[in-house]
């Protein structure tokens, strides 16, 4: 497993962004563990996630992009930060955009868009906190492919949670492939936070013990892929 892929589970940790014990999900499902990006607060925070999604991006599709969209809410302040990271590492400046939830009709930037709309041409790099059934794409992709001639290169989000999506067979990462036909990825998979964690004390604590394993593992038997 890559450094910054070790770092981003303690850094996950450290930031109680991920949590292990009994949650019940926006789908649904009872889920022994839940990553929450709504709890990365602080500037060190902010910028640190950044330069995880830049350093994800950049590894998985190269520099050959315009454009991060994040849909609002988590999206918008995660599309910024790794805008600035990826300036700063790369040297490379990308725009960001997101979609208003309500369509602002006054101002000179009025319309559907917050921070650079979709342009011809540009190259697309959709980033999100986490996907656990791809229902989000099918508010976002048509946004963004009916707001310019643009080119959806991939998505980007913090965590594969490896589970099936709304058609129950396939993941959701895997869906939207299927579906929208560009390529998903996560910075981390569930499977490698476990691999890491299982039975590994960190900073004094064991998160994934014996009994939550065995709950992860109860609960891939029914949503896992």
């Amino acid at each position: 497993m890559e450094a910054y892929k070790q770092e981003f589970i303690e850094f996950m940790v450290d930031s109680q962004v991920l949590k292990f014990g009994e949650f019940t999900l926006k789908s649904g499902r009872k889920s022994p563990f839940f990553m929450n990006a709504g709890a990365y607060v602080t500037g060190s925070q902010l910028k640190r996630l950044g330069e995880y999604y830049a350093k994800a991006i950049h590894n998985t599709y190269g520099d050959d992009f315009d454009l991060l969209f994040g849909p609002a809410y988590k999206g918008i302040p995660i599309s910024v930060v790794t805008a600035i990271a990826y300036s700063e590492l790369y040297g490379k400046e990308v725009r960001y955009c997101s979609d208003r939830k309500e369509e602002k009709d006054h101002g000179a930037d009025k319309g559907s868009f917050l921070g650079s709309k979709p342009k011809d041409g540009d190259r697309v790099i959709m980033i999100e906190d986490v996907t656990t059934s791809g229902k989000s794409m099918e508010e976002t992709v048509p946004k963004v492919m009916g707001a310019a001639k643009v080119e959806i290169v991939g998505l980007m989000v913090s965590l594969n949670r490896m589970e099936v999506g709304m058609g129950g067979e396939k993941s959701a990462l895997d869906e939207i492939k299927e579906k929208y036909g560009f390529e998903a990825n996560a910075i981390v998979t569930m499977k490698e936070v476990v691999d890491y964690l299982y039975n590994k004390p960190y900073k004094g604590q064991t998160y994934i013990d014996d009994e939550i394993k065995a709950a992860i593992d109860k609960y891939y038997e029914t949503y896992g892929v």
